[in-house]
């Protein structure tokens, strides 16, 4: 199955893209903003209204914990509802992503992740936001145990999936196994494992991205995917096209984390010349960039996706 060309009249503007990871979910946007004026009321609503549909809980709580402010304002309205599960989840992702950047105790994150999931045991969310910290300063022992946590309680949680190809594609450096590493057999356990049209079919392109971002850091691919030789491998050939079967094929359009697979796939059809794939890829994901991949290994991301883009649908890369 041919991909659909894209229309014309595509926007020209070089900024009509933007790297929020809000992405379309409006209702998302709307509560960041009244959470950075210090109205948790409405992430209150958010959280209350997204119940547990556990992708999409967890993409929110993320993207609401990413505000620099959203510690302080968790905590106050944890002190007006002590036994709320969602205040306490919001806190803990708050102080994670915190403790990532060297601005809160690793130690005091991990509490906080304890105290939430102690209050919503059935909540896979403390436990991404867990292995979110282990991935930055734990062992792999803790980035395994946080995720077989997330993955006990939704077994096909996409953001944990994710985070967890990227902690095995970080381990052994080494080129000589680039084919056969562990984070290859990982992604293609998970994707075979996950029901019909799940959008983990796209894990194994993620694993031979994230293990090109590892290996060029370390210099033994070169820095521009373009010249690497990456994407012309037999394993990403297969994994590609399995990839972009479920996307054309799959109807659940309205997964939260939709734009990431999206950008994962059409990354990695423009390295592998797919020029009509990635024009139909890039198309649809609008003005929703992800900074993964186009800025691996060490590349400014508009830069990167710019040029994608005017290569393959004709605009200028400028």
């Amino acid at each position: 199955m041919m991909p659909p060309p894209p229309p014309l009249g595509f926007g020209r503007s070089r900024d009509e893209f933007r790297f929020d990871p809000a992405f379309d979910d409006d209702a998302l946007v709307a509560a960041r903003a009244a959470l950075t004026q210090g109205r948790w009321g409405a992430a209150r609503e958010l959280l209350v209204a997204t119940g547990d549909t556990w992708d999409r809980r967890g993409h929110r709580l993320v993207v609401l914990a990413e505000n620099p402010s959203s510690a302080v304002w968790a905590e106050d309205w944890q002190i007006a509802e002590p036994d709320s599960a969602d205040a306490a989840a919001l806190l803990a992702c708050a102080t994670v992503l915190r403790a990532t950047n060297g601005k809160a105790d690793p130690d005091a994150a991990r509490s906080a992740c304890h105290a939430a999931a102690r209050l919503a045991p059935a909540d896979p969310t403390p436990w991404l936001s867990l292995l979110i910290l282990a991935r930055h300063t734990g062992t792999d022992d803790e980035q395994s145990r946080a995720f077989d946590q997330v993955r006990g309680r939704h077994r096909t949680h996409h953001h944990a999936h994710h985070l967890m190809t990227a902690c095995l594609a970080e381990r052994r450096l080494c080129d000589g196994d680039a084919l056969f590493h562990e984070v290859y057999e990982f992604a293609e356990w998970a994707a075979g494992d996950a029901p019909d049209g799940s959008p983990l079919a796209v894990l194994p392109v993620v694993a031979h991205t994230e293990r090109y971002r590892v290996l060029a850091e370390a210099g033994s691919k070169p820095g521009d995917p373009a010249e690497s030789g990456h994407w012309t491998t037999w394993r990403a050939r297969q994994s590609l096209k399995s990839a972009f079967d479920w996307w054309l094929e799959w109807d659940g359009r309205d997964h939260p984390r939709l734009y990431v697979d999206l950008n994962f796939l059409a990354h990695a059809h423009f390295f592998q010349g797919h020029t009509a794939e990635a024009a139909a890829l890039i198309n649809r994901i609008g003005p929703y960039v992800t900074r993964a991949p186009w800025a691996y290994p060490d590349l400014n991301p508009g830069k990167a996706f710019r040029a994608a883009r005017g290569s393959v649908l004709g605009l200028g890369s400028s």
